[in-house]
């Protein structure tokens, strides 16, 4: 038990740095951008719920959640990643093959950046399994 708490502790605390991060890097020109602050919020809820009471109601909103977070990391690296192509077609539109991945991967848009997102929908489930009564 003190692993699950341990971990979701880890969870909410580190959602409410990278929410800073977000909002530092002024991450709000659109609806786009807000996706990640939608999820943030419904995990600080629903984590919060599920800290204070765990049941089975709890339960399940939380793990839907960590489903919502590999979507949205999913979304936001396919977006960042766009983006990045882009600009980068912009700039230079001879550019085409591997230079123009590895200039998208390395571009003003931090790429790779809403993987956290993923790392979170991993965390929380390691909160769930760490959670279940092991097995006779």
């Amino acid at each position: 038990m003190y692993l699950s708490r341990l971990l979701l502790a880890i969870y909410l605390f580190g959602l409410v740095g990278v929410a800073a991060e977000l909002v530092l890097l002024e991450h709000y020109d659109g609806t786009l951008q807000l996706i990640p602050f939608g999820a943030i919020a419904l995990a600080l809820g629903f984590g919060g719920w599920y800290a204070r009471r765990p049941g089975v109601a709890s339960l399940r909103a939380f793990r839907a959640l960590q489903v919502v977070f590999a979507a949205t990391g999913t979304l936001g690296l396919v977006l960042h990643f766009r983006g990045n192509m882009e600009f980068e077609r912009e700039r230079d539109p001879a550019i085409g093959g591997f230079s123009l991945i590895w200039e998208s991967l390395t571009g003003a848009t931090p790429a790779l950046a809403p993987g956290t997102m993923v790392l979170f929908a991993l965390i929380g489930y390691a909160v769930l399994v760490s959670r279940e009564k092991p097995s006779p």
